[in-house]
């Protein structure tokens, strides 16, 4: 009887074990960047629903999501950031071997409606509008966020494309420290409100939102391959590792994806990350105004074979 209850134990612990093992591998621990919040949650929705899969997102601006794991230690199943520089930069290799190119994007000039000047402001006379008196604009933290540092290469890009010396300090000037908000997503609020009349933001989310924007010339606008080596004239000096400071140079805006190493529930991520890059994913992700590129690309090793190209 003694040794009937010990197996029985035994067998109990297992299929506990078991239990727990198949609990812990339905679960996807999801860092991304604020501007991917919608479309990523469609496509985590889609997945999950699918494959009965918990889903933990958290969002923020990429350089803030990169340092949760560089500097806090903290390890998701997958991470998609608003700038595929942003691993090269801060997360390999230590942190990940490999990432996916899968979305682009252009910058524009968000509003509303109400906003000073809205009747008036175009493609060619955005520049002069918005350090008009009484003008507010915002834009998202260059620390923390891409989009904040892609802010500061378009105001570099547009003195030059408008043969306007100073045009940058100006336009820099006219966004104070009071209208800076730690990513883009962040800004909507207050521009719905009233509170900012302009905001730095990314077609995809201005779209999806329903806002007003500015389409910006594409030589100024990170949106097209053929002003690669124009755009990268324009340079921006973050914080890097610890102390060390990293630059982002000006090129066409690109998203992308990648499973950490030591990701916790790898098998999971793995079969998302497949999915993501499948037709189904781009499928949900244009769905929510984003534009997938019609196949992902892969940067480094090790990526899973449904996705490596």
């Amino acid at each position: 009887m003694k040794r009937i209850l010990v197996v029985a134990a035994v067998v109990a612990a297992a299929c506990g074990g078991s239990r727990a093992e198949s609990s812990a591998a339905s679960v996807l621990v999801v860092f991304n960047a604020g501007s991917l919040a919608r479309p990523l949650r469609a496509a985590l929705d889609s997945f999950a629903a699918r494959d009965k899969v918990e889903i933990q997102q958290e969002n923020a601006g990429s350089l803030e999501t990169a340092r949760k794991l560089t500097e806090l230690g903290k390890v998701p199943d997958i991470i998609a950031l608003a700038d595929e520089e942003v691993f090269p930069q801060l997360l390999m290799p230590a942190h990940v071997t490999w990432y996916a190119r899968f979305a682009h994007n252009r910058m524009v000039l968000a509003y509303t409606a109400r906003s000073r000047f809205a009747a008036e402001i175009t493609p060619d006379n955005w520049w002069k509008v918005v350090v008009r008196d009484g003008v507010e604009t915002g834009r998202s933290d260059p620390q923390l966020d891409p989009n904040g540092y892609r802010t500061l290469l378009v105001l570099q890009l547009a003195e030059r494309h408008y043969g306007q010396p100073g045009l940058a300090v100006r336009l820099l000037r006219a966004m104070p420290d009071r209208n800076v908000r730690p990513k883009e997503t962040d800004l909507v609020g207050l521009l719905e409100a009233g509170e900012l009349d302009y905001i730095w933001s990314y077609e995809s989310m201005a779209r999806a939102l329903g806002l007003k924007y500015v389409r910006l010339p594409d030589a100024i606008d990170l949106s097209s391959p053929a002003d690669f080596a124009s755009y990268a004239t324009a340079s921006v000096k973050v914080r890097g590792r610890g102390v060390d400071s990293v630059t982002f140079r000006g090129r066409p805006i690109v998203y992308a994806f990648s499973v950490p190493t030591h990701a916790p529930h790898r098998e999971v991520a793995e079969r998302f990350a497949s999915w993501l890059a499948s037709a189904d994913g781009r499928r949900v992700l244009r769905a929510q105004g984003l534009d997938a590129l019609d196949s992902v690309s892969v940067v480094g090793t090790g990526a899973p074979a449904g996705i490596a190209r």
